[in-house]
C-alpha cells in the first residue's frame, strides 16, 4: 500500500495550525498516510500541538532554518514516495485537494513535481485577490492540468527564459516525487527554493504539472512597509536565479501603479466590493510598496549591507 507524506516547516504557527493539520489528516486518499512537521524554534506550542495530532515532529535551531535546506531534511525523514509541502498557513480547501494533486503523477511517466493554486482568504483585500485568482488562472484558461517540460534542445536555455508560468512551481502547495528528488535536490537557498528547484527538475528531464483544482486557502495582507519588505525579498530571490530586475525609472513605475490601481477597482466593481476613494487609497499605497520593494530588491547587491538588512523581510544582508 502506497505511503503519502504531508510536510510542513513551522514556527510559531498560532491556532490556525490545528485547522490545517486536522484539514490534512481529513483527506481521501488511498494508501497510508505520514505528516511531517520540522519545527525550528516555536514558543507557543506548535510543534506539541502537531505531536498530539499524530505528526512526527523534527526540531532543530531557528539559526539551522533555511528554505531549501529545511525542506531537504523534510525529505530526508519522509517515507512517503510522494511528498506534499504545504506552509503553516496554507489550509487545502476541501477533502479531495490531496488525492487530485497526486493523480497528477498518474498523467506522465516523467513527472517530478506538481503543485495548485492559492485562493484568497475571505479577508483578503481586493488587491491580493485579484492578483492571485488571476495568477493561477493564466496557468490553466481551460481549467485543465496544465504539464510543462524541456525538450533536450531547451534544457541550457538561460534561466530568463524560463520565468513565469513555465518555471513557476510553489512549495506552500506542492508535491515532490522522492525518486525525482534523489536526482535533484532543492538548493540549500534562503528564498525562492521551489523556483529554483523547478528549474532544476526540468533541466533534468522531468515534468511539471499544475492541477487546477487542488487549491489550499493561502494569502497574506501585511503592512505598507511589510508589502515592500516582502517584495524587496522576493525581488532580490528572482533576481539571484533568473537575473532578472523591475524596471527603476519613475516614468515606467508611475504607469505601472496606476495600471494596477485601475485593475483592483475593476476587479471590485466586478465582485460587487466598494471601489470609491477608500480603495484607491489602500491600492495605491499596495503597489508604491510593492513596485519600490521590487526594484530596490533587484538591485540589493549596490546598497549597504545594513541597508539590505532593514529592507528584508527576514532582516537579511545578502
Amino acid at each position: 500500500m502506497s505511503l503519502t507524506t504531508v510536510a510542513l516547516p513551522v514556527r510559531d504557527a498560532g491556532p490556525g495550525l490545528e485547522q490545517v493539520l486536522r484539514a490534512v489528516l481529513a483527506q481521501r486518499v488511498p494508501g497510508e498516510l505520514e505528516v511531517l512537521v520540522c519545527d525550528s524554534g516555536s514558543t507557543d506550542g506548535s510543534p506539541d500541538l502537531a505531536q498530539r495530532l499524530g505528526a512526527t515532529v523534527i526540531r532543530i535551531a531557528p539559526a539551522e532554518f533555511s528554505h531549501g535546506a529545511t525542506r531537504n531534511l523534510l525529505m530526508e525523514h519522509a517515507q512517503g514516495e510522494h511528498v506534499v509541502f504545504l506552509t503553516q498557513d496554507a489550509l487545502p480547501a476541501d477533502e479531495g485537494w490531496l488525492g487530485r494533486l497526486l493523480g497528477a503523477f498518474a498523467l506522465a511517466p516523467d513527472v517530478g513535481l506538481a503543485f495548485g493554486p492559492y485562493r484568497p482568504r475571505p479577508e483578503a483585500s481586493p488587491m491580493v485577490a485579484r492578483e492571485l485568482t488571476e495568477w493561477f488562472a493564466a496557468f490553466a484558461p481551460d481549467g485543465r492540468p496544465r504539464v510543462d517540460r524541456l525538450e533536450e534542445f531547451d534544457r541550457e536555455l538561460p534561466a530568463r527564459a524560463l520565468l513565469g508560468p513555465r518555471g513557476f512551481f510553489t512549495d506552500a502547495n506542492g508535491c515532490v516525487s522522492r525518486a525525482a528528488w534523489q536526482r535533484v535536490r532543492f538548493r540549500a537557498v534562503a528564498h525562492s527554493e521551489d523556483h529554483a528547484l523547478a528549474l532544476d527538475m526540468l533541466r533534468a528531464g522531468f515534468a511539471k504539472i499544475f492541477v487546477p483544482d487542488a487549491a489550499v486557502i493561502h494569502s497574506h495582507d501585511y503592512s505598507t512597509w511589510g508589502w515592500l519588505k516582502r517584495s524587496f525579498d522576493e525581488a532580490r530571490a528572482l533576481h539571484g536565479l533568473y537575473g532578472w530586475r523591475a524596471p527603476a525609472d519613475p516614468r515606467t513605475l508611475t504607469r505601472n501603479v496606476w495600471g494596477t490601481v485601475g485593475a483592483d477597482r475593476r476587479w471590485a466593481l466586478r465582485n460587487g466590493l466598494p471601489a470609491g476613494p477608500g480603495l484607491l487609497a489602500r491600492a495605491t499605497a499596495y503597489h508604491v510598496a510593492r513596485t519600490a520593494g521590487a526594484a530596490l530588491g533587484g538591485r540589493a547587491e549596490r546598497l549597504p549591507a545594513a541597508v539590505s538588512r532593514v529592507l528584508s523581510h527576514e532582516g537579511r544582508a545578502g
